[in-house]
C-alpha cells in the first residue's frame, strides 16, 4: 500500500474499513510497479489504476471494486492568474478526455 501520509493510502484504508476489513499493511511504497511486482510473486494484494497496464493485458488477477466505490477524483491547482494559459488549458483538456475514455462502464 502506499505510505501513510498518502492520499491513496487514505482512499485504500477507508474501502477496507467500509466493506468490513482491516488490511494487513506488510509493504508501504509509492511506487506502482513494485505493488505489481509483489502481487505477481503471491506476496501481496494490491488496489492498482487501469492505467498501470499501459494497455498490456494485466499479468494478476483483477477483481471490480464494489459500485459506488469506483471513483477518483484528479485535481490540478494553478498559480492565480495562469488558469487560462495555453498550456494550462491544454493539459486539463488532454486530462479530462483521458478520464472520458477510461470512465468506468458499470
Amino acid at each position: 500500500m502506499e505510505p501513510e501520509s498518502t492520499t491513496a493510502r487514505h482512499w485504500a484504508m477507508t474501502l477496507c474499513r467500509t466493506v468490513g476489513f482491516e488490511p494487513d499493511v506488510r509493504f508501504e511504497t509509492t511506487d506502482l510497479l513494485l505493488h505489481v511486482r509483489l502481487v505477481e510473486q503471491g506476496h501481496a494484494a494490491a488496489f492498482l489504476p487501469a492505467l498501470v497496464w499501459d494497455g498490456r493485458a494485466p499479468t494478476v488477477p483483477l477483481r471490480q471494486l464494489p459500485r459506488g466505490l469506483r471513483g477518483r477524483r484528479i485535481s490540478t491547482v494553478v498559480r492565480r492568474g495562469s488558469s487560462r494559459h495555453p498550456a494550462i488549458l491544454a493539459c486539463r483538456d488532454a486530462l479530462g478526455r483521458a478520464a472520458a475514455r477510461r470512465a468506468p462502464r458499470s
